[in-house]
């Protein structure tokens, strides 16, 4: 049996060094990503690497803006796993539509769109063209597990 060859955006990956990791599952009641007609949305998706928070707390106190915007790309790559767990072949993604990005951090912290650049430029890298997409970078006092950063995203792909 041959391997299944690596899709474009997988290799563009592993240019920068990351692979697709296995889906992180569920905290709760819901499923990673759900595709209706030509688009997937996958649920919010934390920074868990290896099976772990690789930090906890607020963006802009124990969690440094550096480090919040290399959670933020962790979650997109989560993201991405989500996708290509209910498509299989991430070359079927046509487009990255929006990017949705939560960034739990003190009160006087104003960075949450530098934080979530993290996910959008490995987006940007990973889809090329295809990754630019429309966003939003929201400050929440709180996030599942004490996480510094989530990320959701919506794709919109082949048939």
């Amino acid at each position: 049996m041959s391997a299944v060859p690596m899709s474009a955006v997988e290799s563009r990956l592993a240019e920068l060094g990351l692979t697709v990791p296995e889906v992180v599952p569920p905290v709760a009641a819901y499923v990673p990503a759900v595709r209706t007609g030509n688009y997937v949305y996958t649920s919010g998706q934390l920074p868990m690497v290896a099976g772990a928070m690789p930090a906890t707390g607020k963006v802009g106190g124990a969690v440094t803006p550096e480090q919040g915007k290399e959670l933020a790309q962790a979650c997109a790559l989560n993201a991405i796993a989500a996708v290509k767990a209910l498509i299989g072949d991430l070359d079927k993604v046509v487009r990255v539509v929006k990017v949705v990005g939560f960034v739990a951090s003190v009160p006087e912290f104003t960075g949450q769109p530098q934080v979530v650049n993290g996910a959008s430029e490995l987006l940007g890298k990973a889809f090329g063209d295809a990754g630019i997409h429309a966003r939003s970078a929201v400050g929440v006092v709180a996030l599942p597990l004490d996480a510094p950063v989530e990320v959701e995203i919506v794709v919109e792909v082949a048939d």
